[in-house]
């Protein structure tokens, strides 16, 4: 028994050890900031002063762009902000706007009531150069599957001073409260779409629009880039008549874009909507205020309901009420339908028929890119691919398998994110297509388990690269080495993307020394890969991949160790596309599985 307890205390302080250093980091708590008076700056609304931050950036943080959208304004398009009178300090980050709770957020933000931020939260900042005049504008559209995120976890002031670029950050509506369509709702407040997010980015480029130049600022020169949903929705500023003229260049980090029906949106689950419609959220709301005791009555409650009544009872609710209808997946993440193709705010047609004739877009000079390793920061977090010791130190269940879903994952991705539009773009007379694959996979080891294989170049391993802030990563800090060769590449990227803020065209960067990153299709090269020189270095390639390609190559693929797994990742990269096929099934031998029944986590 003593060397059982002896056993026991010894297995408890290598544990207490071990999570001492895998543990990352959290982010540094906000500091106070100093006023600045050479920051003084009048805007359309009134006046502000900000703050030095580093590099000698100067930076305004928590400027409202719009009006905040609570009560009567819930669920309308953003209007102006109020005039307000007097000097406002523009020191600390605006809420982030509402959603579950998660790590991807500032760690002085704290839950309430289930829920993280608040729904007044249209909030930008913005970072400038010193004594700048008309320098190109960057204005980041965070990611998060549009249900998490906000812009104060970026800092661009590294960036901004770096290249004398005025760099702006903005939130928008999450969730629910960005993309709702309650017809009853949209009735009674006049809105004839349910993208009200969308509506939210179009509003702060208005503003910038407006207002940048005080800032040193050119609003005739901005480019409009994000990261995942915030690729995605730059995607959405791409082919929205709303952001007609508003922006210049476009730069789409790990995105996509598909607008869906929007009767997804509104219609129950059992006539063809999504399971999270407003419908279905109306009748959860109702069943937890006990009005209903069955769905059915709750159905039938909220059809007898006048548009006014159900406006009136929606608007009532909390935030809290409101997002206790759903779960998070993950890391708060939630399932919702979204970015409805409603041919007001976006198309309804498929976006490759879209991007194929100039005339049916904001064609401008775009950037169209993919990590890749794109789905391991998601496998990571799933127990179908990963064993935790204790509940807490990662090993990969089989890291050959492991490393074939991400493979094959990340080819989707690629096709969705980058060649298919891609293609479409170029097929349609538009010359100034960029790509890219960022491949720098040298995360650090911790405790046996190489995070170069976990992660590698996984989902939004790039964005501290592209802002050059290493600082302010969350639940990824330790994860960097921090060594030389990742400090060049992240120079070498933001020279890139910073050259193509001001020329349309990222070439050889802004100091015309680097590989020139020639445009896609260019000599039968597709794509340039971000790499470290002590690693693969950056290069031009052809890494074009389609649909049956992928498909060719996992009807082949004979190095699965789990049948059942070769299976499923069969269906979750293929899935909905044009080549997905029952007979594949029984060639791969899978007839034992329903592929209704897989699920990617």
């Amino acid at each position: 028994m003593k060397k059982f307890a002896i056993g026991l205390i010894l297995l408890l302080l290598f544990a207490l050890v071990v999570i001492y250093f895998l543990w990352p980091e959290e982010s540094p708590v906000e500091q106070p900031k100093t006023i600045e008076p050479t920051t003084a700056r009048i805007t359309s609304e009134g006046e502000y002063v900000g703050f030095m931050d580093a590099n000698g950036a100067r930076a305004w943080l928590g400027i409202p762009f719009a009006a905040p959208p609570v009560g009567e304004l819930r669920w309308t398009a953003p209007v102006p902000p109020e005039r307000h009178t007097g000097i406002r300090e523009a020191l600390t980050y605006g809420d982030a706007c509402v959603q579950l709770p998660n790590q991807t957020l500032r760690p002085t933000l704290t839950a309430q009531g289930g829920v993280v931020g608040s729904e007044d939260c249209l909030y930008l900042n913005i970072w400038s150069p010193p004594n700048t005049i008309d320098a190109p504008v960057m204005f980041w559209i965070h990611g998060g599957g549009n249900s998490i995120g906000e812009a104060g976890t970026y800092n661009a002031s590294n960036l901004a001073a770096k290249h004398k670029l005025v760099v702006v950050t903005i939130n928008y509506r999450l969730g629910f409260f960005g993309w709702f369509n309650h017809p009853d709702v949209l009735a009674v407040s006049e809105q004839s779409s349910g993208n009200f997010s969308t509506l939210d980015i179009v509003r702060a480029l208005e503003w910038v629009r407006e207002n940048i130049r005080r800032f040193g600022g050119n609003p005739e020169n901005v480019t409009v880039f994000g990261e995942s949903a915030g690729g995605f929705n730059t995607l959405a500023m791409m082919v929205s008549p709303k952001a007609q003229g508003l922006f210049h260049r476009a730069i789409v980090q790990s995105g996509g874009f598909q607008a869906i029906d929007p009767a997804l949106g509104y219609a129950y689950q059992s006539e063809g909507g999504h399971s999270n419609s407003a419908r279905e959220i109306v009748n959860r709301l109702l069943l937890r205020d006990k009005s209903a005791s069955t769905t059915e009555e709750a159905s039938e409650l909220q059809e007898g309901m006048p548009p006014q009544e159900l406006a009136n009872y929606l608007k009532r609710k909390t935030a809290a009420e409101i997002y206790s209808t759903v779960a998070g997946e993950g890391i708060g993440m939630f399932d919702f339908p979204g970015m409805y193709g409603d041919d007001v705010v976006l198309p309804s047609a498929n976006i490759e028929d879209v991007l194929a004739e100039r005339a049916n877009y904001n064609n401008v000079p775009v950037i169209l890119g993919t990590n890749r390793d794109e789905p391991t920061l998601f496998m990571m977090l799933s127990d179908k691919y990963v064993d935790r010791f204790l509940g807490v130190f990662p090993s990969l269940k089989d890291e050959n398998d492991y490393l074939r879903v991400v493979h094959y994952g990340a080819a989707a991705w690629k096709v969705r994110g980058v060649h298919q539009l891609a293609k479409s773009m170029v097929a349609g007379g538009h010359k100034d297509v960029y790509s890219y694959r960022f491949d720098w996979d040298e995360e650090t080891s911790v405790f046996f388990f190489d995070l170069s294989k976990g992660l590698g170049a996984a989902h939004a391993m790039e964005i501290p690269f592209v802002f050059g802030d290493f600082a302010n990563l969350g639940f990824l800090s330790g994860y960097f080495p921090n060594d030389a060769a990742q400090f060049d590449l992240s120079d070498r990227m933001m020279s890139y993307w910073a050259e193509f803020a001001y020329s349309g065209q990222p070439g050889q960067g802004r100091d015309g020394n680097e590989v020139p990153w020639t445009p896609y299709g260019d000599q039968d090269l597709t794509t340039i890969v971000l790499d470290t020189n002590t690693d693969a270095s950056i290069r031009m390639v052809n890494d074009d991949v389609t649909y049956e390609s992928i498909r060719e190559e996992l009807l082949a693929d004979k190095s699965f160790n789990s049948k059942d797994l070769h299976c499923e990742t069969y269906v979750t990269t293929l899935r909905g596309t044009s080549v997905f096929s029952q007979e594949d099934f029984k060639t791969i031998g899978c007839e034992h599985i329903d592929p209704a029944e897989v699920s990617w986590y």
